[in-house]
């Protein structure tokens, strides 16, 4: 019993910017979550062809290169708490916007620009969140903000009515008008709720008087301390693999199942539902009953998963409602453990004294190794909507097989815990 209600008290029991992060996540996570089902149908529908959300994707993701660059920078200087709440307006308010009265690729592909600014609060933020906060409570700590995006899944089968009697343009405009007014709302109180953190204080003053070009030319002495902690590379190799994954099916997920598995637009939006409900049932019975500290076979389990699901998804024929369910059930049950797991890995992992910059380097090569595959996805889709998941599945078993080998050897090094 006292398991099963320990991701319960961990949110009640929250205190300072923990909590502040924690309960105003559903402000930004419910709107995204609606949205998200619908971008490349909005986009299609706007007259982009598959090839330019696949450019759009990839300029996305160099943006994001240089913004995950200049993120530990910007949050050592500005503080945790300022860089947040300006970078998430910029990076999210304006592009948001941009998405509601976008008519062509022009349009679409400034606001990925703006976008792709992210990078900076998400290092931000996760500073904010995890340097305050002990690290037995950081998997529950994030399982919670999962949980945040996943009450969106049971609004989401509204969108659909809406898709249905107003079609999918004029209602997608207005889920961006929306995610505008809730996501703008939470980055206010977020800023009202949350302290800068100790550390970094002790960051604020430590680089008042340094350059960014002299901060910059530091990273090379904090990129030989990532290369030489083999559970910090192990992080990357997932991050990696899962960043990947999360473009393509953001972007070609709704495609297959329109396009090649003829399921109806209004639809869409309640398999979300089905995905929210296995992942909630699988965070509230079975995350609670595993050791937090321990990453390795949680995290392999997800791997195989994951690449099951895909492998589904790949058989399902025309209308095959069956094997979309069940693709989604396993992919809900993957994501449940490898998405709290993965950003506890990455937390622990990382030197406190210089988690800004670490964390910058990895989200840098994060990007850069996963660029070329909005591309590559995208001309793979042109091809046949089943091949972007069947890269997929040769990522996720590459995935399986990085957590089994390489997390073995790191388990010998320094922080075995962090990856045993």
């Amino acid at each position: 019993m006292e398991k099963s209600n320990s991701l319960i008290k961990t949110l009640v029991n929250l205190k300072g910017n923990a909590r502040a992060c924690v309960w105003t996540e559903p402000l930004f996570s419910i709107p995204w979550q609606l949205y998200t089902p619908y971008v490349a149908l909005y986009q299609v529908a706007l007259g982009l062809t598959k090839g330019q959300i696949g450019i759009i994707a990839s300029v996305s993701m160099l943006v994001q290169v240089f913004a995950a660059l200049v993120s530990g920078i910007i949050t050592d200087k500005l503080g945790r708490k300022h860089a947040t709440h300006i970078f998430d307006v910029i990076s999210w308010s304006i592009p948001c916007l941009i998405w509601a009265f976008s008519r062509n690729f022009t349009h679409f592909l400034l606001a990925a620009i703006i976008n792709g600014f992210w990078r900076v609060p998400a290092n931000s933020w996760n500073c904010l969140l995890v340097e305050d906060t002990e690290e037995k409570q950081l998997v529950q700590v994030f399982a919670w903000i999962n949980i945040a995006g996943l009450l969106a899944a049971f609004v989401a089968p509204v969108a659909g009515v809406f898709i249905a009697r107003y079609g999918l343009v004029p209602t997608v405009r207005v889920l961006y008008l929306l995610a505008f007014v809730m996501m703008t709302a939470k980055f206010q109180i977020l800023d009202w709720m949350a302290k800068e953190t100790e550390r970094g204080k002790i960051r604020m003053q430590e680089t008042a008087g340094v350059s960014p070009w002299a901060m910059l030319g530091e990273y090379r002495g904090v990129w030989r301390q990532v290369i030489h902690t083999p559970q910090t590379m192990v992080a990357l190799g997932v991050m990696v693999v899962l960043n990947i994954c999360t473009m393509i099916n953001t972007n070609f997920w709704s495609l297959l199942l329109t396009q090649r598995l003829h399921v109806p637009k209004q639809y869409i939006a309640s398999f979300p539902l089905v995905k929210a409900l296995v992942m909630l049932l699988f965070y509230f019975v079975v995350i609670p009953r595993l050791n937090p500290l321990r990453f390795r076979r949680p995290m392999l389990t997800g791997f195989s998963l994951f690449a099951v699901s895909q492998i589904v998804l790949i058989s399902a024929p025309v209308l095959g409602y069956g094997y979309i369910l069940v693709s989604i059930a396993l992919e809900a049950c993957s994501l449940a453990l490898l998405q709290p797991f993965t950003d506890a890995l990455v937390a622990v992992s990382v030197d406190p004294e210089e988690r800004a910059r670490i964390v910058s380097i990895l989200h840098v090569c994060m990007l850069l190794l996963s660029t070329p595959f909005g591309w590559l996805a995208g001309h793979a889709a042109e091809l046949d909507h089943r091949l972007p998941f069947a890269l997929n599945t040769v990522l996720l078993i590459l995935g399986f097989l990085l957590m089994l080998h390489v997390g073995s050897r790191a388990e010998q090094g320094k922080g075995a815990h962090a990856v045993q």
